[in-house]
């Protein structure tokens, strides 16, 4: 049973006003646009955790949203507009941090398809 749960990640989806995991048992829906904290938690592996305002948190890996840019403009566009009304407390540094992530890794990507990297 352990393996198929290390084989079966959470699925992660994404729409205007929301982002959500579903994992093998459950599915967590939080509200991107009542976003009130986004905190990058460290470990054996690093996840993101998004919390709205009524209380709903759902961890995701970061590397989702490095690899599908989609996911992340829509999440981005969301917690921006959490922070201009106020909800979004905390998390301006950890979203930077994968903003910085996903730029850095963008980057990388360009110059080895462009054979100078």
């Amino acid at each position: 049973m352990l393996l198929f749960l290390v084989l079966y990640p959470p699925r992660v989806s994404v729409g205007k006003g929301w982002l959500a995991s579903r994992g093998l048992l459950r599915k967590r829906r939080v509200r991107t646009d009542l976003l009130v904290s986004v905190r990058c938690l460290d470990g054996v592996s690093q996840r993101l955790l998004l919390r709205d305002a009524s209380g709903v948190r759902v961890e995701i890996n970061p590397r989702v949203l490095v690899d599908n840019p989609e996911l992340w403009h829509r999440l981005d566009e969301d917690a921006q507009k959490s922070a201009v009304s106020g909800s979004l407390t905390c998390g301006a540094t950890a979203l930077r941090q994968v903003s910085e992530r996903i730029d850095r890794e963008t980057a990388l990507t360009v110059f080895k398809v462009s054979g100078l990297g």
